[in-house]
């Protein structure tokens, strides 16, 4: 399936004119009128023939460096917030800030194509679970209709325009990804794109520094529900109480789903068991019908992101038997989530759970738990990197990952980054609890480490770099 998202991407193109393109983000066009026919990008290394290249400011570079490259690869526009010196047969628009004209274009494309087809919009949101769950979507409206998804975690006021600007006359099904790191970082997503179903998955403890509490972190989520359109369905997870405190905001239908097994909810599930390598089966109740779900990703965690997609599909009409033939098959699309694999490095089997895309208490405890199940009377290892963004609560979380390490089980552990070493306290003495400079380091200090048959978890948040060592781990070993 992972190819198959590729395909899709490579396959669906821009069609507009730089005249058109500059009346939509309210710019001026400077140059030949040309014709945009290849991706929108703001990396100018992704740039190809027709590309139109947003050139943005960011704190660490300026993307109008790279405009002159992107035009070597190939791109015929430029978004820019000064005229630069490129080949006149450059089509170049004038805007005031790139990233709110990339904003614009999302949208100003995105109502073009529904006045003139037929297509729906799902969002997603949660403090944990959402790329899961929009990979699960993807493939099962994949197999309705033409569907286009993000790649990798593109949740934010860049990557979900990008997203919006991949679909053409073809899409008929648009699965979003909605993140946010502080209160109206939601809000101002939906005013690009207003969904026709919002999903919120779950309220956890992730990126506390940037709304202050829990509480402002279930407010910002809701932001889905109030930017949606009008009378859209809004699908709750009914095992979460902030969750279910939305419902009062929906304008439309609500949809609960329940991994418990609550019978109020429309769609839930029964009889839950996991395999060695903790993949979830169990019976599925709906309103359309009743079937066996075995799931293709690891983590018994899984199943509500499972019910969240089903829930998704089923609400936008998708037929019963189709959605549950798509998700027996499905898998977990993007990197360094609950991939499980078994290598060997210098002789020593072990396997490996790459959960390392990004963290939070919820996600860790889930990571944990996935550990004993696979490492069920065998030795255990943990990797963790620094959980970002947690404000004044750091040091207490990292802590209370610690004690999951220890009660878990965990032999040894490794950790990474700043606050990491409050992993260690929270572990105490029955761990032997190692802090590593780098990640280089950190791979090779769990090397030293491994044992024959053992089941090492690798987590941590992106920007503390825990994939890294996943990877390395990879390039190290050799896959049995």
């Amino acid at each position: 399936m992972t190819s198959a998202l590729t395909r899709a991407e490579e396959r669906k193109k821009m069609e507009r004119s730089a005249g058109w393109i500059a009346q939509a983000v309210t710019g001026t066009l400077h140059g030949p009128d040309r014709m945009v026919t290849g991706p929108v990008v703001t990396d100018s290394r992704e740039a190809q023939e027709g590309s139109c290249y947003v050139a943005r400011r960011g704190e660490m570079s300026d993307g109008h460096d790279y405009a002159q490259a992107a035009v070597e690869r190939g791109a015929v526009g430029v978004i820019v917030e000064r005229i630069l010196d490129l080949d006149p047969r450059i089509a170049q628009i004038l805007v005031p800030e790139s990233t709110k004209a990339l904003g614009d274009f999302a949208s100003a494309h995105l109502h073009d194509l529904r006045a003139n087809q037929s297509l729906d919009v799902i969002a997603v949101t949660g403090s944990a679970g959402k790329t899961t769950t929009k990979d699960l979507l993807f493939q099962i409206l994949s197999a309705d209709a033409p569907t286009i998804a993000p790649k990798l975690s593109f949740n934010n006021e860049v990557g979900l325009p990008l997203t919006v600007l991949s679909a053409d006359h073809t899409t008929r099904h648009m699965v979003l990804e909605m993140g946010a790191s502080g209160p109206g970082h939601i809000a101002y997503l939906t005013e690009i794109v207003a969904p026709d179903v919002a999903v919120e998955l779950m309220v956890g403890h992730a990126h506390l520094g940037g709304f202050g509490s829990v509480e402002g972190i279930a407010k910002a989520k809701a932001e889905l529900i109030v930017g949606s359109v009008p009378g859209a369905p809004v699908i709750l997870n009914a095992d979460d109480e902030r969750v279910m405190a939305m419902a009062p905001l929906a304008s439309g239908p609500v949809w609960t789903f329940s991994a418990s097994g609550k019978p109020e909810a429309q769609v839930r599930a029964l009889n839950v068991t996991r395999d060695a390598f903790d993949r979830a089966r169990f019976t599925l109740l709906t309103p359309e019908g009743r079937g066996e779900v075995a799931l293709g990703v690891a983590g018994v965690h899984h199943v509500n992101n499972a019910l969240a997609a089903i829930s998704g599909a089923l609400v936008l009409g998708i037929g019963f038997d189709t959605v549950l033939a798509a998700v027996n098959g499905a898998t977990a699309l993007s990197p360094h989530r609950m991939d499980v694999v078994d290598l060997e490095i210098e002789g020593v089997p072990f396997t490996l759970i790459d959960d390392a895309y990004n963290a939070n208490l919820d996600s860790m405890r889930a990571g944990f738990a996935a550990l004993a199940a696979i490492g069920q009377n065998r030795p255990r290892f943990a990797v963790l990197s620094e959980m970002l963004e947690l404000g004044e609560e750091s040091a207490e979380l990292h802590r209370a990952v610690g004690d999951m390490a220890r009660d878990g089980g965990v032999k040894t552990l490794v950790v990474l980054g700043g606050d990491s070493h409050f992993y260690l306290e929270g572990a105490g003495e029955k761990v032997e609890g190692v802090l590593a400079g780098s990640v280089e380091e950190a791979a090779a200090l769990l090397c030293a480490k491994l044992e024959p048959g053992c089941v090492v978890l690798v987590k941590g948040s992106y920007g503390s770099q825990s994939w890294k060592v996943a990877d390395l781990l990879r390039e190290k070993g050799v896959q049995r």
